[in-house]
């Protein structure tokens, strides 16, 4: 059983997504599972399959320890690791074709905290993606399209497991701009002239460097714009996952 990460800046939409893409894998046949890393999460949109707040709780936290909400997340981020596996024993107990693994909503409690790339590398032993979230109503300005490049590289340089880059919640925004940013991904020339465009003095300059710097990685960032009310692109992304994940194939047998 495969899984999948959900990863991205706070209110990107990985909740949501993770929620609608289970219900499109279940309409699909496939028997997928979900499973919530966040410790501090009041509501979710689906119902998890497999629930970290039922070994580590950040109301417990507060309680036990006299921290605020904030350092009790921090704690419970590291509290996680001690629990690989008693989770690892509930997703593999789930019996799952795909397990979608919605991350803490503050990203960087999951992705710069040591916890984090010790929970992805051990939790269960299956093939494994990161699919980071670009919020398209942040990356409307190309500033802020590129701070999210550069929080994507630094992603994947904590993690270095195959990435996929979606736009989220195109819905919200102008389909011309959803297209702008689509090209921005495929098209380094296109960013750059919209950074020219839109920014100057030294934001532009800012931006440029750090574009031109992300580009000699040689990281990819091709954007796939999605949406979880309406599930645009929704197929696309199953397709990429599952090239990734299972070499092509469906992941039911």
């Amino acid at each position: 059983m495969p899984l999948a990460f959900m990863i991205g800046t706070a209110g990107s939409g990985k909740s949501l997504f993770t929620a609608a893409y289970a219900e499109w894998l279940k309409m699909s046949k496939q028997d997928v599972a979900i499973v919530n890393l966040d410790p501090g999460a009041l509501k979710l949109p689906y119902q998890p399959d497999v629930d970290v707040r039922n070994y580590v709780d950040v109301g417990d936290i507060m309680d036990k320890y006299g921290l605020g909400p904030n350092g009790a997340m921090i704690m419970a981020a590291d509290l996680i690791a001690d629990e690989i596996e008693n989770l690892t024993r509930d997703i593999e107990e789930a019996h799952a074709d795909i397990v979608l693994v919605d991350t803490p909503g503050q990203m960087e409690l999951f992705a710069f905290r040591a916890s984090g790339p010790y929970i992805v590398d051990e939790l269960t032993k299956e093939p494994k993606a990161l699919i980071y979230l670009f919020d398209s109503v942040f990356c409307i300005n190309p500033l802020n399209y590129v701070s999210n490049m550069f929080l994507a590289a630094a992603v994947y340089n904590r993690f270095f497991q195959p990435q996929v880059h979606l736009l989220s919640k195109s819905d919200l925004v102008p389909k011309k701009d959803v297209q702008a940013m689509a090209n921005w991904s495929a098209n380094t020339s296109a960013l750059e002239d919209a950074i020219e465009e839109k920014l100057e003095g030294t934001k532009r300059l800012f931006s440029r460097n750090m574009m031109q710097a992300i580009t000699k990685l040689g990281m990819q960032f091709h954007l796939m714009p999605v949406s979880a009310k309406s599930n645009e692109g929704m197929v696309n992304v199953n397709t990429l996952i599952e090239r990734i994940l299972n070499n092509g194939e469906k992941y039911t047998t």
